[in-house]
Order: structure tokens, then sequence, then C-alpha cells
């Protein structure tokens, strides 16, 4: 299982590279400043645990 995984700014639009988490269930969400423009995204994190996949989606933190 992989341990980082990406996603994209939902401001800037640049791709950041995060930690994920398996243990801590298959949906999860948290705030992330991004790496570029320092601004907080709202990250939505799902495991596909049978493909061994994560997907990140992101919006701006209100």
């Amino acid at each position: 299982m992989q341990n980082t995984a990406t996603y994209s700014c939902a401001y800037c639009g640049e791709e950041n590279s995060t930690f994920v988490d398996w243990s801590a269930g298959a949906q999860q969400s948290y705030v992330e400043d991004c790496q570029v423009c320092c601004r907080p995204n709202l990250l939505y994190v799902r495991f596909d645990e049978e493909l061994q996949d994560v997907t990140i989606d992101s919006e701006p933190e209100s």
C-alpha cells in the first residue's frame, strides 16, 4: 500500500504530496495547507483497499 498520494490545490492548482494513513478508515477528511501557496485545503480522502488505490479531492476551506 502506498503511504503518500497527490492532490491539486483548490486555490493555485499546484500538485501537492501528502501522507495517507490507511488505518484511519476508508473515508477521511482533514485540512492541509498547500505546499506552494500555503492556503488551507479541505481534503476528502477515499481508500479502495481492494485496488490499493487512494483518491483525494480538495476544496477551499471556508
